[in-house]
């Protein structure tokens, strides 16, 4: 199978991208609280320097890269994978679905953690979803990331194009879900029975820790219900639920520069 080159893992992610934004202006689930413009500046801002960070971090330690991971664990010989003979579409459907759970349970400890969460709650100071909260992460956040899914590309051994594939569909999975779409009822609930959808990520989103301490899936519904960790609906419902977190319930969370230094504040 060939590799999917950058330029159309760009027009793909392009795609995904106009498609959920169309969706929120034809469908919108919940009124607007702030314009676009204020907030897509400091969202794109922190996944424009996010990405800068780890291609720095790839030059400097190459392995960083999903792709050059994948050559070196079968350099080394190492991973699972490579100690089992299954068909190749069989290995692909397996490492991806391997690595959606690695994603969960990171998410899970970004929640655990507290140091974890200093740079994960900048994701969660939104003020409301969209497509680009799902490119909301602290550089640094991204960069943990990156050497979370090294870690899991060693370990599995997975083929390139499965680890490729698993990278398009993540990003697709996180703006879809992230996006304010209001899908038909029957819809999300056949649609949630296999992945995440918006109505469902919302609830992780509220301010109640009751609630933004469920549902962490991002592609797979499964490991939320698996763990006990789903929550089907807000309590306040989607229109009136608060988005964000109660300490910064303004403004604030709009400022590209305020969200960069938010890990190190004190509060």
């Amino acid at each position: 199978m060939a590799l999917p080159d950058p330029v159309l893992r760009f027009a793909i992610f392009l795609g995904v991208f106009a498609l959920c934004a169309a969706g929120e202006a034809l469908r919108p689930r919940r009124e607007r609280l702030f314009r676009r413009a204020d907030r897509w500046f400091g969202n794109f801002g922190m996944i424009a320097l996010a990405t800068a960070l780890v291609a720095l971090a790839a030059m400097a330690v190459p392995i960083i890269g999903g792709v050059a991971a994948v050559n070196l664990s079968s350099t080394l010989g190492w991973g699972l994978f490579r100690l089992v003979d299954w068909p190749g579409w069989l290995e692909i459907v397996l490492a991806i679905v391997l690595l959606d759970l690695v994603i969960w349970a990171q998410h899970v400890a970004t929640h655990r953690i507290p140091l974890l969460w200093r740079l994960h709650r900048v994701h969660h100071t939104d003020r409301e979803l969209d497509v680009t909260s799902a490119l909301r992460f602290h550089p640094f956040e991204i960069l943990f990331s990156a050497g979370v899914r090294l870690a899991a590309i060693l370990l599995l051994g997975p083929a390139i194009i499965a680890v490729v594939l698993f990278e398009i569909i993540l990003n697709a999975s996180a703006m879809f879900n992230h996006s304010s779409i209001a899908l038909p009822d029957r819809v999300d609930r056949w649609l949630r029975l296999f992945v995440v959808t918006p109505d469902m990520h919302r609830v992780h989103h509220s301010t109640l820790s009751g609630e933004h301490n469920r549902n962490f899936g991002f592609f797979l519904s499964i490991w939320d219900r698996l763990f006990g960790l789903y929550k089907a609906q807000p309590q306040a419902g989607h229109r009136g639920m608060t988005i964000g977190l109660t300490e910064w319930l303004d403004d604030r969370p709009t400022r590209l520069g305020w969200a960069l230094r938010l890990p190190f504040a004190r509060k």
